[in-house]
């Protein structure tokens, strides 16, 4: 039985982009003309099929993914969100997250999704060495990505995160430090600092790019990249992000990890909604066409089982580096703790987790191993 409720966000997928990246597993499609009037009016309908899940919870963040968010003009966003205040209850100080890209935005558009009401920018810089941005397929250079942090910055976003990745070809520990001092040098108060992975489906899935970092020196740029960051004054609170204080903490992110619910709208969505006696995950059709004619909302629902709440749960909880309460694994599942006896006690004997008195914390060798834990808590 869950009571309360959980937290609720609301996630709005954004699917176009200028140009697919080669790295990129994520629902994006190149298009030469974006519907956007369309689009809004399709997000608009799937939120109010939707409404009766959110159970009058005010949400208390929304993060505009994608794609490209910010290949769409400011007038979507202050129209999409203008709807939203009038018809939706919003936490007071709500986070609305907006992600962009260097090469596609300009002062205009800045200064419009500030006006819209977006307090929280995140910028896909990825890097700001010249020759690397070319090599993964980005349509934008470090001079444009120093420009439009400047910008970003005086126009007082409150709050402006910047994407660095790590192990790109060729990259040595000198190279990957230098990105993030220039990151760092600008102050924003977040950096998500993440390693160059090659997915499925993805071209560089197919063709790999040439001299990619090897194992024992992808370990050497975390190390020092991770002792840099605290050096910096930067603290890890997940696998990937870093933050100066907690105040600069992704909220819409912490809900994620922390087993909120969250309704998604847009192309290939995913959301999570609770009610006092079960958890259902619904999804979205993925083509942007297919959605824009879509007329029942969410497309796909499922309720999730014991079992995959207890994995879901595990699964989030274990990337942040903070203990697992008991106390917050009944809040946000309406399980007791015995219910996760098996696999807790065998992520124990392997000396991945330890018990406090209030709960479990990774211990170093679950630190180093977070996907070997979370394996353990598979269904």
């Amino acid at each position: 039985m869950l009571n309360p409720l959980p937290p609720l966000s609301l996630y709005v997928h954004i699917p176009w982009c200028v140009k697919k990246c080669p790295y990129c597993d994520f629902n994006s499609h190149v298009r030469d003309e974006l519907p956007w009037a369309a689009y809004l009016r399709v997000l608009q309908c799937d939120l109010l099929e939707q409404r009766d899940l959110m159970a009058q919870r005010p949400l208390q963040t929304i993060f505009f993914g994608g794609g490209t968010p910010s290949l769409l003009p400011p007038s979507f966003y202050q129209q999409f969100l203008d709807g939203l205040r009038n018809d939706y209850p919003l936490a007071a100080d709500i986070e609305i997250t907006l992600e962009a890209n260097p090469g596609t935005v300009d002062e205009a558009h800045f200064a419009g999704y500030r006006q819209a009401g977006i307090n929280r920018i995140s910028l896909g810089v990825q890097s700001f060495d010249g020759g690397a941005l070319p090599a993964l397929g980005r349509i934008h250079d470090d001079k444009q990505a120093h420009k439009a942090i400047r910008l970003v910055q005086s126009l007082a976003f409150p709050r402006v995160n910047l994407d660095i990745m790590y192990g790109l070809p060729g990259q040595t520990v000198t190279q990957a430090l230098y990105d993030l001092q220039q990151a760092l040098d600008y102050a924003t108060g977040h950096v998500s600092w993440y390693q160059l992975t090659l997915e499925p489906n993805t071209t560089f899935w197919r063709k790999p790019p040439k001299l990619l970092p090897g194992a024992d020196a992808l370990a050497d740029i975390a190390d020092a990249g991770i002792a840099y960051l605290a050096d910096r004054g930067y603290a890890a609170y997940e696998i990937s992000a870093y933050a100066s204080d907690e105040a600069q903490r992704c909220r819409h992110n912490l809900n994620y990890w922390q087993f909120g619910d969250y309704v998604g709208i847009g192309a290939g969505a995913h959301g999570k909604l609770s009610d006092a006696t079960q958890v259902t995950r619904t999804q979205q059709a993925k083509q942007p066409e297919r959605y824009l004619q879509q007329h029942n909302f969410p497309h796909q629902h499922n309720v999730l089982s014991e079992k995959e709440i207890i994995f879901e749960y595990w699964l989030n909880a274990l990337r942040l580096f903070q203990p697992i309460e008991e106390a917050h694994f009944q809040l946000r599942t309406g399980l007791d703790i015995s219910a996760a006896a098996g696999p807790i006690q065998q992520a124990c004997a392997q000396g991945f987790l330890r018990s406090t008195k209030t709960g479990y914390r990774k211990t170093d060798l679950g630190e180093r191993f977070v996907n070997d834990v979370q394996a353990i808590f598979l269904p």
